[in-house]
């Protein structure tokens, strides 16, 4: 697998080219966006943009320069051929090594690399681990994803490809890199932000598009229980799209269910008609 890779201005790729002592590097003081790219072209480039800056003033962190990022994303997008992954980093830049920030400025990584299809359904598990709702970062992007990484090792090994994990108050919350949601009888429900979830670009369209379009798409608090309940289940994330749960846990499901099927084709064409939806 070849990654393109620019930081600060150049093209560096498999170069050295980011400092030890960058506070991204030290403390995890970073923030970060995933986007899908068809054929070189960035979806919802805009609406990612703006989840940056928000993550970045959630950490005390100057907004991004835009036109600096879309010069890296152009120059790690230029051979790009299908479906690319793209992810830019912006952190706090070098400082010394405890919290406390430096005042070097901004560091800007940009990278992309070709990705396959996702499958057409997965399984997912869920873990004991709470999002903390109540955090400084809840619902920030940032690169302290330590969490993560063991809560997807642990579906991994379970043969999944997510895990669920729910809040501190024992809510169904959101996965490691996914929105979830679920059909109950005639309504599509997933947790609001409130939940201490990601505000996902996915998430956000798939209740925008899927409202305009009529669909019972709603936003509410759910128990973890749910997962056990649940006629349908489907997550979603800039790679993912909208993707069917076939099992969570032990538990066998249908996939993709007549609702999950209906909110898939809405936001597939959608997406068709706005490659970057305000």
């Amino acid at each position: 697998m070849t990654i393109r890779i620019w930081v600060n201005g150049e093209r560096v790729d498999d170069k050295p080219a980011i400092s030890a002592l960058d506070h991204g590097v030290t403390v995890g003081d970073g923030v970060f966006e995933t986007c899908k790219v068809v054929d070189g072209e960035v979806f919802a480039r805009t609406r990612h943009h703006d989840r940056l800056d928000r993550s970045l003033a959630g950490l005390g962190l100057p907004a991004a320069d835009r036109d600096y990022l879309d010069e890296g994303i152009e120059a790690v997008l230029k051979e790009a051929k299908g479906l690319t992954r793209l992810r830019y980093t912006v952190t706090g830049g070098v400082g010394p090594l405890g919290s406390e920030r430096g005042t070097s400025g901004l560091t800007y990584v940009v990278m992309a690399t070709e990705i396959d299809r996702p499958a057409p359904t997965t399984r997912v598990v869920t873990v004991p681990w709470p999002r903390n709702e109540r955090s400084a970062v809840a619902g920030l992007k940032t690169t302290s994803y330590a969490e993560n990484v063991v809560a997807l090792k642990r579906a991994r090994d379970a043969g999944a490809t997510e895990a669920l994990m729910p809040n501190t108050r024992g809510e169904l919350c959101e996965g490691t890199g996914s929105n979830v949601f679920v059909v109950s009888g005639d309504r599509i429900l997933t947790p609001p932000l409130e939940s201490g979830a990601l505000a996902g670009v996915t998430r956000a369209l798939v209740l925008k598009w899927g409202a305009e379009a009529g669909l019972p798409v709603h936003e509410t608090m759910l128990p973890m229980s749910m997962l056990q309940t649940c006629d349908e289940l489907f997550i979603t994330s800039s790679t993912r799209d909208v993707q069917p749960v076939s099992a969570v846990d032990d538990r066998e499901l249908g996939a993709p269910g007549p609702l999950t099927s209906a909110i898939s084709e809405v936001f597939a064409r959608a997406a068709d008609q706005d490659g970057d939806p305000t």
